[in-house]
């Protein structure tokens, strides 16, 4: 099992920018990629972005792309999310989770942190 850890979350106004991350540790070697979801009150879970540990490949959710920044440090098992120009509608619970291939949907990946709070003012 891969235990994950995020942090990073806060109150900000719209156009500032924030990065979150994720620490993992347990099984990480047996989970090939790592994604960031969100959800808002009242509304799903929905895919942020997502990275595979080898490699580094990237793919966004298209509500994203062009201002958010999804990046791994191996060698702290860490997992960030640099996100710019900041919006109200991006104010959500991010969490970040671990996948054993690179899928856009929540069930395909198991491991899952607790969630930091993002919060953005207009």
């Amino acid at each position: 099992q891969v235990q994950l850890a995020e942090s990073g979350g806060g109150l900000v106004q719209a156009g500032d920018s924030l990065r979150l991350s994720c620490a993992a540790s347990g099984r990480t070697f047996s989970r090939h990629v790592m994604g960031w979801f969100r959800q808002a009150p009242g509304k799903e879970r929905e895919f942020v972005a997502g990275i595979r540990w080898s490699g580094g490949d990237t793919y966004y959710a298209d509500s994203v792309k062009g201002r958010f920044t999804i990046s791994r440090d191996i060698t702290k098992n860490t997992v960030y999310l640099q996100m710019n120009s900041l919006k109200p509608e991006d104010t959500a619970v991010y969490y970040c989770a671990a996948a054993f291939g690179s899928s856009r949907r929540s069930q395909d990946f198991d491991s899952w942190g607790q969630g930091t709070q993002v919060t953005v003012s207009s």
